[in-house]
């Protein structure tokens, strides 16, 4: 089984792309969905967490305050990598069960959609590796706008991860999110059409 990686930045549009991909039926593997996952009430990366930050990262109903949690981590290079030594290892562990249990299901192409792709490393397990690219104010103002930030808050999401630049200069495929949707749609279509081998 063939497996693209497929990633971005923080608010280029990833998610448009994946929803793209699955629609054109595309077997996709969110390792933002599993991340979700391991952090729930009870399970052991969110037992680490409290025991480490203390229930002020909790929200009345016992799950993680994504928000308050982002605060504490974003602006603290240590306490990041401190978040991702719990998290990132069953992340990669749930993701590689899912990708088994794909190949069993006779897929010939998945994707693993994975925001932090090149920053954890999870390059060197894929075949190639497609990036969402916008240019940097874009990517800036969209974040802004959807999560409600400042601007300087912005900025520290965005690095906290590899330059969207930097990772389009790595990637096997790019697929540029600058333009209206049915640009985006287009270089989907086309660079799936590819790795499907529908040429």
């Amino acid at each position: 089984m063939r497996v693209i990686g497929l990633t971005g930045g923080i608010a280029s549009g990833k998610s448009t792309v994946t929803a793209l991909l699955r629609r054109l039926g595309a077997r996709v593997i969110d390792a933002d969905a599993i991340a979700r996952e391991v952090v729930e009430p009870g399970r052991l990366a969110w037992e680490e967490i409290v025991a480490w930050l203390g229930r002020e990262v909790l929200l009345a109903d016992g799950s993680l305050d994504r928000r308050r949690l982002g605060e504490l981590v974003f602006a603290d290079g240590k306490a990041r990598a401190a978040l991702e030594g719990i998290t990132h290892p069953r992340i990669k562990a749930a993701a590689k069960e899912a990708l088994a249990a794909a190949e069993r299901d006779g897929c010939a192409v998945a994707v693993l959609d994975v925001p932090l792709l090149y920053e954890a490393g999870w390059d060197k397990d894929v075949d190639e590796v497609w990036v969402v690219y916008v240019d940097e104010a874009t990517q800036r103002k969209r974040l802004m706008a959807r999560d409600g930030l400042t601007a300087g808050q912005a900025a520290a999401r965005m690095a906290a991860q590899l330059s969207l630049a930097e990772k389009a200069g790595r990637a096997d495929i790019v697929i540029d999110n600058s333009g209206d949707p049915e640009s985006t749609a287009g270089q989907v279509a086309a660079a799936w059409r590819r790795a499907a081998g529908d040429r």
